[in-house]
């Protein structure tokens, strides 16, 4: 099986990118698991595969480096938004698209003709135990509550950006065994379809450091839905302001919790180069 491809990163964050308007691929799972490999594939935290849509511009499906389908990617839509333009699919600078978390809409935002950011609105977020999902009482919220791991108490605010989330805040970042306690989390039996796992620092009211453990792809330099879910998580416990920088391992991103209630994320997509999968 052959098929072009092009290899992006949002912050580090890195997805190998296929137009599935054109290229033909039959099982999305197996060859994912393939070509993310970095040592025997392309190697990336991800395949994303650009189809038609009969309800936006365009269909994103997200498939994390173990085969799993993810809901939603907030780093992976800034660097489709700007593979479907500078690739010519569209001539839009903003952009809808259908994933399996709802309709996405990222804008490119240019300066003088050059692009200067991407930014997503990335709708509202899902606080109910329900919606993320946990166990437990459907409606209610998950707001520094007790969780117990190895029998050892962490406190945990959760939050689904069309994606679990569970966000935990930590006076040293530098002191968390992201992978051993990351790794724990995601699989917790609170979590049924199990959870991104977000590490937060609070470095002042606009500004907070974060490492994260992302399900099915394990540690990642970046994680855009773990971002907002941060911010709502902060702004929750009332730990930052409404907008803040997120200072991940790839790089910053600016989150903004609008009075309309979405969140919208801002920050860069880069190609690093194309290729064709044998």
């Amino acid at each position: 099986m052959k098929f072009n491809f092009s290899k992006w990163h949002g912050l580090g964050n890195d997805f190998v990118i296929v137009n599935g308007l054109e290229e033909k691929i039959d099982n999305y799972n197996e060859v994912a698991i393939k070509v993310c490999d970095r040592n025997f594939g392309i190697g990336a935290d991800g395949l994303v595969v650009i189809l038609p849509s009969q309800i936006a511009d365009f269909e994103m499906r997200i498939f994390n480096s173990d085969g799993s389908e993810a809901e939603m990617c907030g780093n992976v839509t800034r660097c489709i938004a700007r593979y479907v333009f500078e690739y010519g699919l569209t001539n839009k600078k903003k952009i809808t698209l259908e994933t399996k978390a709802g309709i996405i809409k990222p804008e490119l935002i240019f300066i003088d003709n050059v692009l200067s950011t991407i930014r997503v609105d990335m709708g509202e977020p899902r606080l109910k135990r329900g919606e993320i999902p946990m166990t437990g009482t459907e409606n209610e919220q998950v707001i520094n509550e007790s969780l117990l791991v190895d029998g050892a108490e962490y406190r945990i605010t959760c939050v689904s950006m069309g994606n679990p989330h569970c966000i935990l805040f930590v006076d040293d970042i530098t002191s968390i065994d992201l992978c051993d306690l990351g790794s724990k989390i995601e699989t917790h039996a609170t979590f049924p379809r199990k959870t991104n796992v977000e590490f937060v620092q609070v470095l002042n009211k606009q500004k907070l450091r974060m490492r994260v453990w992302e399900r099915g792809a394990g540690i990642t330099m970046a994680c855009g839905t773990g971002a907002c879910a941060t911010l709502v998580a902060a702004v929750l416990n009332g730990k930052t302001d409404r907008q803040a920088t997120v200072e991940l391992d790839g790089g910053e991103l600016l989150i903004e919790w609008g009075l309309d209630n979405h969140i919208y994320m801002s920050g860069p997509a880069v190609e690093v180069f194309r290729g064709q999968y044998l």
